[in-house]
């Protein structure tokens, strides 16, 4: 892929309001092309919506997004082409077979039968689906269904990929294979932005991180910026000593060192 000078993703104030809730306001991310991107926070915190409105899922109160250079709100049809994206819900035709719903997404995105079908192949033989050619997506495990949602979003080769808690729910086998599609995309001059609560997964493949939490972003940069902020900041801290991302995260939402709740689950022992 060639390099580019704009960022690969750019919002201005973006805000979405339902009703009199705010779940996202005046945020304002960006992501370089190449990056592999951390969006991290609490539940409830605003990720899945900043998602939801950067893919077109979701129309934004107010604000702006960026995508490769250009208005996604203008641009929306043409940078859609170049995106691709796994929901939070997949949403999955549960009723088709993993080669149907594969050969329906390629030409979705335009490529002619022949790449779509040679695509198609390769996917499902690389996340071992290719033994399940014959049975329904709503019979798949969750895990087989994580990989197919995946290999949909990747078949039309987009520049930039939207995860949205991709590892939840996948054993250590698929969790492996995604991840080595994912390095692979990296490497190859792709954009990735993920979600997730899996902060172990976060810290092994992201170089930079954004925290929002109420809906607000709270931190942004590269981990080791994020690391070296946090331990300017703190005192008696261990001369050498690393902070893992958890550490940087609890510390930068301000939970670190809270006491416990006084109400405890005697029950529990």
């Amino acid at each position: 892929m060639a390099p580019s000078t704009h960022a690969a993703v750019r919002t201005l104030a973006l805000t979405r309001r339902f009703g009199d809730f705010t779940a996202v306001e005046d945020v304002n991310l960006t992501v370089a092309p190449g990056q592999f991107f951390g969006f991290l926070g609490p539940n409830g915190a605003g990720k899945s919506t900043t998602i939801k409105m950067l893919t077109g899922l979701l129309a934004p109160t107010s604000g702006t997004i960026e995508i490769l250079g250009q208005d996604f709100a203008a641009h929306t049809v043409e940078l859609k082409r170049q995106i691709g994206v796994v929901p939070e819900g997949l949403a999955l035709f549960g009723r088709l077979t993993a080669p149907e719903y594969l050969r329906f997404v390629g030409r979705m995105y335009g490529l002619d039968a022949a790449t779509t079908k040679q695509r198609t192949e390769e996917l499902l033989d690389f996340m071992s689906l290719a033994d399940q050619n014959k049975k329904l997506i709503a019979d798949f495990s969750h895990g087989m269904q994580k990989k197919l949602a995946l290999s949909a979003a990747v078949i039309h080769a987009p520049r930039v990929l939207f995860l949205d808690e991709p590892f939840e729910g996948v054993d250590a086998i698929a969790s492996n294979t995604l991840k080595l599609m994912l390095q692979g995309m990296i490497a190859r001059g792709a954009t990735i932005f993920l979600t997730s609560h899996v902060l172990e997964i976060v810290e092994r493949l992201c170089t930079h991180i954004a925290i929002i939490q109420r809906g607000h972003l709270v931190a942004q940069g590269s981990i080791e910026e994020l690391r070296a902020g946090v331990q300017a900041r703190q005192t008696g801290e261990a001369p050498g000593e690393r902070l893992t991302l958890e550490e940087i995260f609890l510390n930068v939402l301000g939970t670190t060192g809270v006491a416990p709740p006084e109400q405890e689950l005697s029950w529990l022992g």
